[in-house]
């Protein structure tokens, strides 16, 4: 790889810095220490995986090609990932200088992808792989020194508890009745499951809350079990608005902390709490064996920089394929920057968001004493620095 894709140098200040907890929720010591670790990490992979992989169009396929429950229960008899090596995806994952791995659990179309007691709806009672492939990932990250957190959709397309329904799954085929208490029962019963029997796991993705905005979520109780589980798991929830009370992260969909060049995020406000940024290699987050927009090994390096100097994680998303495989494009592109981390990774991790606002022509970083200033745009040979406060050393 080119290192063309950032220039970089440093400058020594005399600096300081402190966490500040969320108000109206007191996270436990364990929790605090966590935080830190996560802003310090920078660099995750996120992974959407599930039976939708086999019809390789995304993990919306069910919603969008309007399949009803009936037709939709055919896809498990297909989906039997062989190939699938938690031992090499993991080993991947440090390759590439990240820290920690974000896989779904349960997407909207509500199957498991673990060995759950809730209901037959999941990997090992109804594919022929019949596996339970977060305990075999959940096991390698602790042998390998990585990090596990999984997604989690309040969204559920399958159970038929799930209702009234909410913006999506009208075409689902379910009853239109449902006991609406007895699905966040159901959904608080899988993750105790996922936080009892995976060993340490370091949070909960959720997602799907923004389908039934008006709806009583029961946050505080969930958020309260996991908490109580776990006290060092990270809740966060891409709810696309404030943070609410319980949540210790803080997540932006396909944008930088305090840009909605989505539309996602125009009812987000930037809390106080630690931050991450998520995004594709390609249009998708499920294998979508029609999109080939990827983006560069150059674009992914800048982009990770870049939230890097916003005070946010960079969470990189691939879609395995059915067979268990990461696609070749994206282990390519992972490799690429690896080798990129293992040269400037000094500037990534441990940094929080430096002292001169991103720019058109970069971002800075700072660590202790060291800002670090990330080029990336086209300038002069001159930079001009704004002011920010502290009296430069020496430049190394």
């Amino acid at each position: 790889m080119k290192n063309s894709a950032i220039l970089l140098f440093a400058l020594l200040i005399a600096t300081s810095s402190t966490l500040v907890s969320q108000e109206n929720y007191k996270p436990a010591p364990e929790n605090l220490a966590a935080r830190e670790w996560f802003q310090d990490a920078k660099f995750g992979l996120f992974i959407h995986w599930g039976v939708y992989s086999t019809l390789a169009s995304g993990e919306w396929a069910m919603y969008q090609q309007k399949l009803d429950k009936a037709t939709y229960e055919k896809l498990p008899a297909f989906f039997n990932p062989i190939a699938f090596n938690a031992a090499d995806w993991v080993r991947m994952v440090k390759d590439a200088g990240m820290k920690y791995i974000t896989i779904t659990s349960k997407h909207h179309d509500g199957f498991a992808m673990w060995a759950t007691k809730q209901s037959t709806w999941n990997i090992v009672d109804r594919t022929p792989y019949g596996k339970d492939v977060l305990k075999q990932l959940a096991d390698e990250c602790h042998k390998q020194g990585i990090k596990l957190f999984f997604y989690h959709s309040h969204l559920d397309w399958y159970q038929d508890n799930y209702y009234p329904r909410g913006e999506t799954g009208g075409t689902s085929g379910r009853p239109d009745k449902g006991d609406w208490n007895a699905y966040l029962d159901y959904m608080d019963s899988q993750l105790t499951e996922l936080l009892t029997n995976y060993g340490e796991i370091a949070g909960i993705w959720f997602d799907g809350w923004w389908d039934k905005k008006d709806a009583n979520w029961r946050l505080d109780k969930t958020y309260s079990l996991i908490h109580k589980l776990q006290p060092a798991a990270l809740v966060g929830n891409n709810h696309h608005q404030a943070p609410k009370p319980g949540e210790d992260f803080q997540m932006f969909e396909k944008d930088l902390p305090g840009k909605n060049t989505t539309g996602f995020s125009d009812k987000s406000e930037v809390g106080i709490l630690p931050l991450e940024t998520c995004e594709t290699m390609n249009g998708a987050w499920g294998f979508n064996i029609h999109d080939k927009n990827f983006k560069s090994t150059s674009q992914l390096v800048q982009y990770l920089v870049k939230a890097a100097g916003s005070n946010a994680n960079f969470l990189l998303n691939v879609g395995p394929m059915p067979n268990g495989k990461i696609q070749p494009e994206f282990t390519k592109t992972l490799g690429e920057m690896g080798e990129w981390m293992k040269k400037y990774g000094e500037s990534v991790y441990g940094t929080r968001g430096g002292p001169i606002d991103p720019h058109s022509w970069g971002v800075t970083t700072i660590k202790g004493s060291k800002v670090y200033i990330h080029l990336m745009g086209d300038s002069d040979e001159n930079l001009l620095l704004n002011d920010f406060g502290k009296k430069i050393k020496k430049e190394v």
